[in-house]
């Protein structure tokens, strides 16, 4: 993993058209890292992942597999032909699932990542959702994210806020790609669990994944670049 912020910023590509997207990208300039999440794809398709490695960008799947072993490997194979650089299954998937992924991924090919919560989840849902109250959301990402360390997956998928108990129970041997996050003053929209990527810096985030703080911006390259150099801060304030 390279040590420069801007590689460490993945820039979501939640638009609704396929010209949207590629649009974007060339408004971002040498920005090298995307992600392609469900609306894009269902609505341009895996040549769109084409498109963009032939742009030499980086390519993020956030589809969330979470199916039977056979049926995600049979997934993770196929994005793995499109030649993705990181793509999504569901923790809640089950060990086993998780290890058919990373074997159908192979180890030349893209670091499966493991979704715990979604950032849009609190303490209640998680309880209807599972039947039962969790100590605290916290130790239930925790316990989701040990699933992955006994598939020998790379990394997780975790909101800022709990990017530090993820690093103090595994250590440097879980990646943690972190979702929302926000500019200051931005619109949190629909997710409980945000913050800045200078705060995702200092908890000890690997990967920030950015989506309308950059979208939706009136000038989409300069907010790039206030995320990197608010990544920057936050790396500086941890070292």
């Amino acid at each position: 993993m390279t040590g420069l912020p801007k590689d460490r910023i993945i820039v979501a590509l939640d638009l609704p058209s396929r010209k949207e997207a590629l649009e974007l990208v060339e408004t971002l300039g040498d920005v090298s890292f995307f992600k392609v999440g469900a609306q894009l794809f269902s609505e341009a398709g895996p040549n769109l992942l084409d498109e963009l490695r032939k742009k030499d960008k980086r390519v993020f799947l956030d589809l969330k597999f979470h199916d039977i072993p056979n049926t995600v490997a049979g997934a993770v194979r196929a994005a793995t032909r499109r030649g993705v650089q990181m793509l999504t299954v569901h923790a809640a998937g089950g060990e086993a699932m998780l290890r058919a992924a990373r074997e159908a991924a192979g180890p030349e090919g893209p670091a499966v990542v493991a979704v715990t919560l979604l950032t849009s989840l609190v303490s209640e849902d998680v309880e209807q959702i599972f039947g039962r109250s969790p100590l605290s959301l916290v130790d239930e990402v925790v316990r989701l994210a040990g699933l992955a360390v006994a598939a020998e997956l790379p990394g997780v998928v975790a909101s800022p806020t709990e990017v530090k108990p993820i690093k103090r129970s595994y250590g440097d041997v879980l990646k943690v790609v972190t979702p929302g996050i926000r500019l200051p003053g931005d619109d949190p929209a629909d997710q409980s669990r945000y913050a800045t990527p200078a705060d995702a810096a200092r908890a000890g985030a690997d990967f920030i994944v950015v989506g309308r703080s950059i979208t939706a911006a009136k000038d989409p390259a300069a907010a790039f670049e206030a995320v990197v150099q608010s990544f920057a801060t936050g790396q500086d304030a941890k070292a």
